[in-house]
């Protein structure tokens, strides 16, 4: 059973990518109670203001379009999930050196074509720079932007430095940006340091019995 929680949550960004910071949206992943913190199209808005990929003018369109179509706001965040299962499918077989399923492959290539029919090429502040269409479709623009940046990561040489988090009940996601290579936590502060705290249970309780 997932459960929910009511009050505002602030989402953790410790993945060092925008997509695996997506699938992250889901707590305690490997426990028997993991925790959903996108529960609705409100809490998909928050992770894309704090994720810097909305600015509050688009919040704010985006916010008033799921008000007025909230049957329409409801398939979104129940796609959001979806494409987030599949990220995690993919990302999680790689960081364990597997090849991931071709199921997830082609579901992902099928988000990335829909995706791309949406994308286009805008003036930016010195240049241009991508941007996204303002269909009927655009509730799903947090979405176009993972997925993406998923795309960009697959193809990118980073690829080889994602890891999962070694913690037995996380299995959050993130890229290995340490000079060694090393990093094993998504948090030390979090996962880091039960794990220590549980081995110098384990040593304490070892010692107590000898």
């Amino acid at each position: 059973m997932v459960e929910t929680q009511d009050k505002a949550y602030a989402f953790d960004f410790t993945g060092e990518r925008l997509c695996l910071d997506f699938v992250n949206t889901l707590s305690e992943r490997g426990s028997s109670a993991p925790e959903e913190h996108l529960n609705s199209y409100a809490d998909l808005l928050a992770w894309s203001r704090q994720a810097g990929i909305v600015d509050e003018q688009r919040g704010e369109q985006l916010q008033a379009l799921s008000e007025g179509q909230p049957e329409r706001a409801g398939q979104e965040i129940e796609q959001a999930r979806w494409v987030r299962e599949i990220l995690f499918g993919i990302f999680s077989a790689l960081a364990g050196g597997q090849s991931p399923r071709r199921e997830d492959l082609e579901q992902f290539n099928a988000l990335l074509a829909a995706t791309m029919k949406h994308a286009r090429i805008a003036p930016g502040d010195s240049g241009f720079v991508w941007d996204w269409s303002e269909g009927q479709d655009r509730l799903q623009l947090p979405l176009w932007i993972v997925v993406r940046d998923a795309a960009d990561l697959l193809t990118s040489q980073e690829l080889s430095r994602v890891r999962t988090c070694a913690s037995d009940d996380c299995d959050w996601l993130f890229l290995d940006t340490s000079k060694n290579h090393s990093r094993r936590w998504c948090d030390m502060k979090s996962c880091g340091n039960r794990a220590k705290a549980r081995r110098h249970y384990g040593r304490k309780k070892g010692s107590a019995a000898e």
